[in-house]
């Protein structure tokens, strides 16, 4: 399947590159539009956000470890493209739509009364606040865990299952989280959710074609901006696509909870756990001379955030701007 794919490609020229950007764009709408029919078939919207969405939004760069690992191409690559991903979720893709749109707790809980429901459950537009927040917390937590484990320069063996282990507690804690939202008596999920499963696993097989691609092209080119050279830097910006999809998609239904999650959450995906993968199979060496300033500018956005969503003040639209002119800023300084 995959020479077929290579071959389809090879004999659109100098456009296959974008049609290769297309397929990936394709498989990514199609993610979409069955993460919002498995929202109507029971799955709430937080947990939409935090147990499903990260795997789904964040395949691509899993894949990339993959693929990476799969052609021998240097872990450092991978750290770029984990940072560019991080950094464009936590400013870019939360900050763009914010301005657009607004992205405001606070307007949500207006809409529906001042006064919260007096139910057993709680109010569950503040239970989704805590939940994101808690996210964020755990964002926190992943990003200084990599840079106390690499500031020797590389993670090893040991060091990627330790990030491993660590993913895997915070999603097991999601799972009883949903399990104890069933025993409260919340609404079964429906059988179709595995139809749903079905299509979304052929969407991640057309990923893993357009992924594996696109990786041989980049490495193909000798010089330029999309260059073997950046690697890192043009898959991250590619990888962010199914995110910024997700961000507008649900900013302009007012999810800010769900917008929240699946940014965040996509971030859990790089780090730790590509990071993990990619370093118990080969030692990972990280750039020492930037690994403060960059795992620094993640935390600090991460902290800015939980700020705001402890506060639940959410990102207004004049921060939303100011995030866009950081992140364009950011990236500005990078190139220089």
């Amino acid at each position: 399947m995959t020479s077929s794919y290579d071959h389809w490609l090879s004999g659109l020229g100098a456009f296959a590159p974008w049609a290769d950007a297309g397929v990936f764009l394709a498989a990514s709408l199609l993610m979409v539009w069955r993460l919002e029919a498995m929202q109507k078939r029971g799955v709430e919207g937080t947990v939409l956000g935090t147990l499903f969405m990260p795997y789904l939004s964040g395949l691509g760069n899993l894949l990339l470890v993959f693929v990476m690992l799969k052609r021998g191409l240097p872990g450092t690559e991978l750290f770029a493209n984990t940072f560019v991903n991080n950094l464009t979720n936590l400013t870019l893709l939360l900050g763009l739509p914010a301005f657009v749109f607004g992205l405001t707790f606070a307007a949500k809980a207006k809409a529906k009364g001042a006064k919260p429901p007096k139910k057993s459950g709680g109010d569950p537009a503040r239970l989704g606040r805590l939940s994101v927040a808690l996210s964020l917390l755990a964002l926190l937590i992943f990003t200084s865990l990599v840079w106390l484990l690499g500031r020797d320069g590389k993670l090893d063996f040991g060091d990627g299952a330790s990030l491993i282990v660590v993913f895997l507690f915070w999603q097991a804690f999601h799972v009883f989280e949903v399990l104890k939202e069933n025993a409260r008596g919340k609404a079964a999920w429906s059988p179709w959710i595995v139809a749903d499963f079905a299509l979304l696993l052929g969407a991640a097989f057309a990923l893993y074609l357009s992924v594996d691609w696109i990786v041989g092209w980049i490495t193909s080119q000798a010089s330029g901006l999309i260059s073997k050279d950046h690697l890192g830097l043009a898959t991250g910006f590619l990888m962010v696509l199914p995110n910024a999809l997700l961000a507008f998609y649900y900013a302009a239904k007012g999810k800010t909870d769900v917008v929240y999650a699946s940014q965040v959450g996509d971030a859990h995906i790089c780090i730790p756990l590509c990071l993990g993968l990619y370093a118990v199979e080969r030692p990972l060496v990280i750039p020492v001379a930037t690994l403060n300033l960059n795992l620094g500018l993640l935390a600090g956005a991460g902290l800015l955030h939980f700020v705001l969503v402890g506060a639940g003040i959410g990102v207004p639209r004049w921060l939303g701007g100011l995030l866009v002119v950081a992140y364009a800023a950011a990236l500005i300084a990078g190139f220089a």
